[in-house]
């Protein structure tokens, strides 16, 4: 499997024709979306309809710039994969996540963030490999100390211990953008908003 996932587009048209592009050069087989579509909810037109120009399958969740509900109307309006408290599987492999953040217009508690993850692992938990989705990065983490103003998350650092997904994708820190390490077993990527090529 193949994917192109990418975040923090915060609405910017010529970066999702970029990542459009990336996709199709790339074939890909799932984009997914780490949250922040939007820059406040200001718009949400063609975030996600020019993917689907391209035959591309997507899954996206929240950021802690869009709520929970636009990222279920963009979900259902597309016919796409909202992964915030829910998952997908694609052969042996299971996606799943928590969209917001810990901080910001739209935020989540630690335990609202914990508690979608496992919410969401439950329909993955047997499959071969599993790929965490979220939007903030988890506490203790190098991506943190690359930002002052954005905390790691504890919610997020608890659902590496207790669920040992293969690798973690999230955005929101700008900064650490294409940053990859290892936590406790887990490969944590931020994904950045150029979006990044991960094969499983």
């Amino acid at each position: 499997m193949k994917i192109l996932a990418a975040g923090d587009i915060h609405g910017d048209l010529q970066l999702v024709k970029r990542l459009v592009e990336k996709a199709e050069k790339e074939k890909v087989d799932l984009v997914i979306l780490c949250g922040d579509l939007t820059m406040q909810e200001q718009s949400t037109s063609n975030l996600i309809g020019p993917f689907l120009k391209a035959n591309k399958r997507v899954a996206l969740i929240p950021g802690n710039h869009e709520t929970t509900a636009t990222a279920d109307f963009l979900a259902q309006l597309y016919g796409v994969k909202n992964l915030h408290g829910s998952y997908l599987k694609y052969k042996d492999i299971g996606l799943f996540g928590c969209g917001s953040a810990n901080i910001g217009l739209f935020q989540l508690s630690e335990n609202e963030i914990y508690d979608a993850l496992k919410k969401g692992h439950e329909g993955v938990k047997n499959l071969k490999k599993k790929v965490m989705v979220t939007h903030v990065h988890p506490d203790g983490s190098l991506i943190g100390k690359l930002t002052s103003h954005f905390p790691g998350s504890k919610g997020v650092k608890k659902a590496i211990d207790r669920f040992k997904p293969d690798i973690l994708l999230c955005s929101h820190v700008h900064e650490a953008a294409g940053v990859e390490e290892n936590i406790d077993g887990t490969k944590v990527i931020n994904v950045g908003r150029e979006g990044k090529i991960i094969e499983l």
